[in-house]
């Protein structure tokens, strides 16, 4: 369903990706993992073509994610932001349904509320929530709110950046069984970026490392811990000792 072919991008001498090769099929979750500035927000804003590669092509359906129309295309996407990133100024059903009072689609006030309320249901949070504020929340709270949002419009696609950062291990949890069931029940092709990988075998079908610019290793979930590759072992099992250089 995603096809992303040679892709580069740069910014100036900032090399972030550089050459990567990757295949999402419809209806799979794909988890993209790797370490911090290793291009893996580049690579998903490239998807969505709020970034441009400088070279390479990334196709949806078969279609340049560059071409076409912009609104019609962006319609296909859901997305959970890290950190949730809610309109502090709206009430809670007023973020679920921000896409469904917007464009040529717009949904009658009291409708869009009625599928906020439905998608909240959802994600385990009672009919009250909705007329709270975010700051009135949790963050995992907050989380549920984001993830009651990207599907709200019952999207096609849906990306989750992060999913996890800033909840406790059992919220995050809660969180990874909520992405699997809803994606499941969806139907959806799902695409996420993370560091945690308990989200990793929470939620993924398939894996694929980023390291230097490129698609270090990709394959099935259940081969992640077989592999040889001393990338993805250092990366899993977080090493300090290995071909990743850390930071010191």
């Amino acid at each position: 369903m995603i096809e992303l072919s040679n892709v580069h991008k740069a910014f100036g001498a900032n090399q972030v990706l550089r050459g990567v090769d990757l295949s999402i099929a419809k209806g799979t979750s794909t988890v993209i993992i790797g370490g911090s500035g290793t291009g893996k927000s580049v690579l998903l804003k490239s998807v969505l073509g709020l970034v441009r590669p400088d070279s390479g092509t990334i196709t949806l359906d078969g279609q340049d994610v560059t071409k076409g129309d912009r609104d019609a295309f962006l319609a296909r996407f859901g997305m959970l932001f890290q950190g949730a990133a809610l309109f502090d100024s709206l009430r809670v059903w007023e973020n679920v349904a921000f896409r469904l009072r917007q464009g040529r689609q717009k949904r009658p006030r009291d409708e869009a509320r009625e599928i906020a309320i439905e998608k909240l249901r959802r994600v385990g949070l009672k009919p009250h929530v909705a007329d709270q504020y975010p700051a009135e929340l949790s963050g995992g709270m907050q989380k549920r709110v984001g993830l009651a949002r990207a599907i709200a419009a019952e999207p096609e696609i849906i990306f989750f950046d992060e999913p996890t950062t800033g909840l406790d291990p059992i919220m995050s949890g809660v969180i990874n069984d909520l992405i699997r069931e809803i994606v499941t029940e969806m139907g959806a092709t799902a695409m996420t970026i993370t560091h945690d990988m308990t989200s990793v075998r929470a939620i993924a079908d398939n894996v694929a490392m980023l390291h230097g610019g490129k698609v270090r290793w990709s394959g099935p979930v259940a081969d992640l811990d077989a592999t040889s590759d001393p990338y993805v072992q250092q990366f899993i099992h977080g090493r300090a000792e290995g071909p990743i250089e850390s930071v010191r």
